[in-house]
């Protein structure tokens, strides 16, 4: 699914806010999020989710989040196992935050949104003041000439087979991520997909990736919940890559 417009200002009215807050000065320059949904629009990006925190006291000024993504740029996998590269955008309109752009990756078989962080594909920022449409242009092609080293990252962790021990020990640390409470790591390590089964590194991060975020699991003798909140999501996304990639 695709965001049009309107469909963006019913779920994140804060993407449109044009005036600045109470508390900012004369100094602050307000740059509204819209400006740079419109012009990522123009560059052939469409936004595919859109979320913005709960805030009574920043309402229409906080954090929000729109996730974009390109039909024309894929990456292709076996099988049928394709993936899609997206653009993460977060912003607030409450002088605590720049545009940040971080990349992520669509994997169409489990409909699963992965974030990327590593070396290569760190968070890059436009201040509000200094925002134009060719600074925007500039990240944009930044991030399109990183996508081969994704790749290859991507074919690496398809490369690197894991132990029955390494999974058991990426599966725990990943759920300590989110709870201090015993997780049953069956329920973590079980595929619910054939595309999932096997013990490659990515196809292992993929299904960890999606049940510790779902909250498919048990945790404490309870079923555990999703995660909602964008932010926290964001954060046990690129933690979950990070601990994977140290078993390459």
């Amino acid at each position: 699914m695709s965001y049009n417009i309107e469909q963006i200002k019913a779920a994140a009215p804060s993407v449109f806010t044009e005036t600045k807050a109470a508390h900012l000065t004369d100094k602050y320059i307000q740059t509204p999020t819209i400006r740079v949904v419109e012009d990522l629009m123009n560059l052939g990006w469409e936004v595919t989710k859109v979320q913005e925190v709960r805030s009574r006291k920043y309402k229409g000024f906080q954090k929000h989040l729109l996730v974009f993504r390109n039909p024309s740029i894929t990456i292709k996998g076996e099988n049928g196992d394709d993936s899609f590269p997206e653009i993460l955008l977060t912003n607030s309109h409450d002088g605590k935050a720049a545009f940040n752009f971080r990349v992520g990756i669509f994997r169409l078989v489990c409909s699963n949104g992965l974030v990327i962080s590593d070396a290569d594909f760190g968070v890059m920022s436009i201040r509000h003041i200094n925002y134009t449409f060719e600074s925007l242009q500039a990240r944009v092609a930044e991030m399109i000439s990183k996508l081969p080293g994704l790749v290859q990252k991507i074919n690496l962790f398809k490369s690197k087979t894991l132990t029955e021990t390494q999974m058991n020990d990426f599966a725990t640390k990943a759920a300590a991520l989110r709870t201090k409470k015993t997780v049953n790591i069956m329920d973590v390590l079980t595929p619910t997909r054939t595309e999932d089964q096997g013990n490659d590194l990515w196809v292992v991060f993929n299904r960890v990736q999606e049940k510790i975020l779902g909250g498919s699991y048990t945790s404490g003798g309870r079923k555990a919940r999703s995660v909602k909140n964008f932010q926290k999501d964001i954060q046990l996304n690129e933690q979950l890559f990070e601990l994977a990639e140290a078993y390459l």
